[in-house]
C-alpha cells in the first residue's frame, strides 16, 4: 500500500480482495499473495491480514473452494507464523525471506557449525513442518487439509469491526485496535526499514 495515503491498507485490501475474485473468474486455480513488491513508497499488507481477507471474501462470494492460495512473504519466519498463516487459509508458505538469510548466514559462516546452504533450508524446513504439526496434533488435527482454514487462534487486542471483516468467526473476549492502527504500524515498520 502506498505510505503516503491516509486510508491506504483499506484500499489496499479491497484492490487485493477484487483481484483475486477477478482470478477466479479468469481461471486461475493458485493465488500467490506476495509482498515481494516493496519499496520506499510501497509497504506491504501484513501477510495474516492479507491471508484471512481474501480468505473469508471469497467464502463470501462463494468461491473460496475454486482455488487454493500460496502465501509468499518476507514476513513469515518461525513456527507460528506458518501455522497462523495456513490456520486462516494458505495452502502454502514462502517464507522467502528467511531462504535469503539462511544463504547470507551460510555465506559467513555464521552457523555454530559450517553448513552449506543447501543442507540449511532442508533443515528449516524440516524443523517448520514438525512444528507446525506439531501445533495441530496439539489441537487433536491430524492433517494440514482439515487444519488449513480451521481458524485455530482467538484474537487478542483486535476489534470486532476488524475480526468481523477479515477474520470472520475468530473468537475475541477483548476488543482492541482496528485497520488503522494495523496501517500505522505497518508504516512505521515499513519507515524504519528505509532509514
Amino acid at each position: 500500500f502506498d505510505v503516503e495515503s491516509e486510508g491506504a491498507l483499506r484500499q489496499a485490501m479491497n484492490r487485493l480482495c477484487r483481484e483475486a475474485s477477478q482470478a477466479i473468474e479468469d481461471g486461475y486455480s493458485i493465488l500467490i499473495l506476495s509482498d515481494r513488491g516493496v519499496d520506499r513508497d510501497h509497504a506491504p499488507i501484513p501477510s495474516l491480514l492479507a491471508i484471512g481477507g481474501v480468505h473469508h471474501h471469497l467464502i463470501r462470494n462463494g468461491t473460496r473452494t475454486k482455488v487454493g492460495i500460496v502465501v509468499e512473504s518476507g514476513e513469515a519466519r518461525e513456527v507460528a507464523h506458518f501455522a497462523s498463516i495456513i490456520s486462516y487459509g494458505a495452502a502454502a508458505v514462502n517464507p522467502y525471506l528467511a531462504f535469503e538469510t539462511l544463504a547470507d548466514m551460510s555465506h559467513q559462516a555464521s552457523f555454530l557449525t559450517p553448513i552449506d546452504y543447501d543442507t540449511a533450508v532442508k533443515n528449516f524446513i524440516k524443523a517448520s513442518h514438525k512444528g507446525v504439526v506439531k501445533i495441530m496434533s496439539k489441537m487433536g488435527i491430524s492433517t494440514i487439509a482439515s487444519y488449513r482454514g480451521s481458524q485455530q487462534f482467538e484474537a487478542v487486542g483486535l476489534s470486532n469491526k476488524l475480526i468481523d471483516e477479515f477474520f470472520t468467526w475468530t473468537p475475541s473476549r477483548i476488543g482492541g485496535i482496528g485497520l488503522d492502527e494495523i496501517e500505522e504500524e505497518a508504516r512505521q515498520r515499513h519507515s524504519f526499514a528505509y532509514l
